[in-house]
């Protein structure tokens, strides 16, 4: 297999909303926020009317976006038998997305992501991680790590605990690294943590311009080529307008943006972004081109909803 993602199994309800739907419930725009009272989940799912639900998870849209480029690649979430249980797996099958996980009954749920896409186009993530969140080391099989070239990995999924002894067994068994940092929240709440992953442990890492500069509390851009130069790997860095950038040891490549895209949600940028860039990085692109592959993919899917490409 070509690449195993490994993250946190979420049903992606998508919703369309108005700025003040944002406000009144006190989210914070274009973030994600963790919600651990299942009732207070419900309550602010009820009053939406729902645009799509798909099997999603951060890292599980890289993975069928490598699957339509026409890679091998499989992907391990823990899921509960139940109804969403069941759509979920059905999902990656369909996506021809190996999935490495015998679901059982748990006194969980399935894990949830409320999608809210304001007009803007900008997502505000709302999720309950329900099963999902307590992944532990026996969910992750040690013969699929190593028989993969890559393994991708959220951070989402970092947790104290049983999710972190996952984590720790996958990147023991593994090939090669990759990680994403995910979210701001997920950098704020985790930060020494990551930087110990960033510096010692990944091969690879993407993250927004937002997260790194947080990661490192840097005060300009210059500081953040400059710490992804010393660290000696790969580090790939997204800026939204301003395109996309990929430090390899002391080199610096860019990307632009593609120009007079039709934005309608930018749900699963970042997901397709690292799948075109890894698609590329598998079969031996050069650095320039794994950022031309992402910054395409990207572009797609923004001009439609929902972080899975239609083809």
């Amino acid at each position: 297999m070509r690449i195993l993602g490994i993250g946190n199994a979420i049903v992606d309800v998508i919703c369309k909303v108005d700025d003040s739907f944002i406000k009144e419930n006190n989210l914070t725009k274009s973030t994600m926020k963790l919600f651990f009272d299942e009732k207070e989940f419900k309550s602010l799912l009820a009053n939406l009317k729902i645009e799509k639900t798909v099997s999603g998870g951060s890292v599980a849209n890289s993975m069928v976006g490598l699957s339509q480029l026409g890679n091998k690649v499989g992907f391990v979430g823990k899921v509960s038998d139940d109804e969403f249980g069941n759509k979920y797996e059905i999902g990656l099958e369909q996506e021809n997305v190996e999935y490495f996980y015998f679901k059982k009954k748990e006194e969980l749920p399935t894990g949830t992501c409320l999608i809210l896409v304001t007009p803007d186009s900008e997502r505000t993530m709302c999720t309950f991680l329900g099963i999902a969140g307590k992944i532990n080391e026996n969910d992750v099989s040690s013969d699929a790590i190593k028989n993969s070239e890559l393994i991708f990995l959220e951070g989402y999924l970092w947790d104290e605990g049983e999710p972190r002894k996952a984590f720790d067994k996958a990147i023991n068994n593994s090939n090669k690294v990759a990680m994403s940092l995910s979210d701001l929240f997920c950098v704020d709440r985790h930060k020494p943590h990551f930087l110990n992953l960033v510096k010692n442990k990944l091969d690879i890492t993407f993250a927004n311009e937002q997260e790194i500069t947080s990661l490192i509390e840097a005060k300009n851009f210059d500081e953040v080529i400059n710490f992804s130069k010393q660290v000696k790997k790969l580090v790939i860095i997204t800026r939204g307008e301003k395109g996309a950038v990929a430090i390899n040891n002391n080199e610096v490549f860019e990307s632009n943006v593609k120009k007079n895209l039709k934005i309608v949600d930018l749900t699963g940028a970042g997901d397709l972004f690292a799948a075109g860039f890894l698609h590329g990085y598998i079969n031996k692109f050069s650095t320039k081109q794994c950022l031309e592959k992402g910054t395409e993919m990207s572009s797609k899917v923004i001009q439609q909803i929902g972080a899975r490409l239609k083809i």
